[in-house]
């Protein structure tokens, strides 16, 4: 990147202001309405810990945050490229369009040159753009407690079958059958590395992952049946709790996770999960360094696939586990996520040494 960020305080200083130095360098991602906006947006100013700042309306977009439609933040990218212009006033025009490379041939554009334009410019293409906000749309309305034909309509799909199956790609279930008032209910919360799905009882949360962990459905799947179906869509305290301490996190204000954890797994396990939560922000270990730690040195192999096995994503901090030659290995969420995570976790360490000094 040519331009360095500016430290999040700088950033909030400038929304504040609505200083233009930063216009169209940085973006503010708003937590408690899912939107993103420039920096001079004339309205109402969000309070502190629910600002996100990024570089890119990519990274905003892939977070999970959607355009504002007062300051339009997509309008330079637009600008700046006709057919992106024409493709966007289209989305905007026709939401209950399901967009396909059909329809992009029928506006006059090569889908191959459309996809290049959209992933240069926003990291993701038209078409990925188009789903990923009926999704969201869809599931937000089903955690307000709307019935799922409420979800359909506003979700854009052209049949209840078609949302049944999108859902059942993403959550391994039916949306019929994830009532509100279910033992578990699954909620979104969106960060600066992407959207995550929680789930949790009143008293603890359960299931913390990134949206496109591929071991995700299987993970609902098997809460869906140790719980005899009792998974529905809601918001409980748990996962309240895990998206305020979440906000605190990749705000760089706080690296303590307080929410009560569900630790349904065998005794050794949770052993390497209860070893895990032990490694401070900003450092990593081994898996030999783990097996050791737990009094298990030759169980190298168990303690990876225990590692593989969390699925409270960052709480328990299986990002902090690398190869014994220093190299990142497997993770679930990506290894550019495991990468970026690790990084943040060593900026949150800053403001502790200069508090000392």
């Amino acid at each position: 990147m040519l331009f360095d960020l500016p430290d999040p305080e700088t950033l909030y200083a400038a929304l504040l202001s609505r200083n233009e130095t930063f216009d169209g360098q940085a973006f503010v991602c708003v937590s408690s309405t899912g939107i993103f906006c420039r920096l001079t947006y004339p309205a109402r100013k969000p309070k502190r810990e629910h600002c996100t700042f990024f570089q890119t309306i990519g990274e905003c977009l892939n977070a999970g945050f959607r355009p504002c439609k007062r300051c339009h933040p997509l309008q330079a990218s637009a600008l700046a490229d006709p057919s992106i212009s024409a493709l966007l006033h289209s989305l905007e025009a026709q939401p209950d369009r399901r967009w396909s490379e059909g329809h992009i041939v029928k506006m006059g554009y090569d889908p191959s040159t459309i996809r290049r334009s959209f992933k240069r410019q926003f990291g993701m293409t038209f078409l990925e753009m188009a789903r990923q906000r009926r999704i969201r749309e869809g599931f937000e309305t089903l955690a307000g407690g709307g019935k799922v034909i409420t979800a359909q309509h506003e979700a854009s799909f052209d049949s209840a079958s078609a949302f049944r199956t999108a859902f059942a790609r993403l959550l391994g279930c039916l949306p019929s059958e994830l009532r509100p008032n279910k033992l578990l209910q699954a909620t979104w919360i969106p960060t600066p590395l992407g959207g995550m799905i929680a789930v949790s009882s009143r008293s603890h949360l359960h299931l913390l992952e990134f949206l496109d962990r591929k071991a995700l459905p299987a993970e609902l799947k098997r809460l869906h049946t140790t719980s005899n179906g009792e998974i529905g869509i809601g918001r409980l305290p748990p996962s309240e709790q895990a998206k305020s301490e979440l906000e605190a996190y990749f705000s760089a204000r706080s690296d303590s996770f307080q929410t009560p954890l569900a630790l349904n797994a065998t005794p050794f396990t949770r052993l390497v999960w209860n070893a895990l939560q032990t490694i401070p922000a900003g450092e990593t270990r081994s898996y030999s360094d783990i097996a050791r730690q737990i009094g298990h040195p030759s169980a190298v192999r168990a303690v990876a696939r225990a590692n593989g096995a969390n699925q409270i994503a960052l709480m328990i901090p299986c990002h902090r586990v690398i190869g014994a030659n220093g190299s990142l290995t497997g993770y679930g969420g990506g290894l550019w996520r495991k990468q970026r995570l690790i990084e943040i976790e060593r900026q949150l360490k800053i403001p502790k040494i200069n508090q000392n000094t």
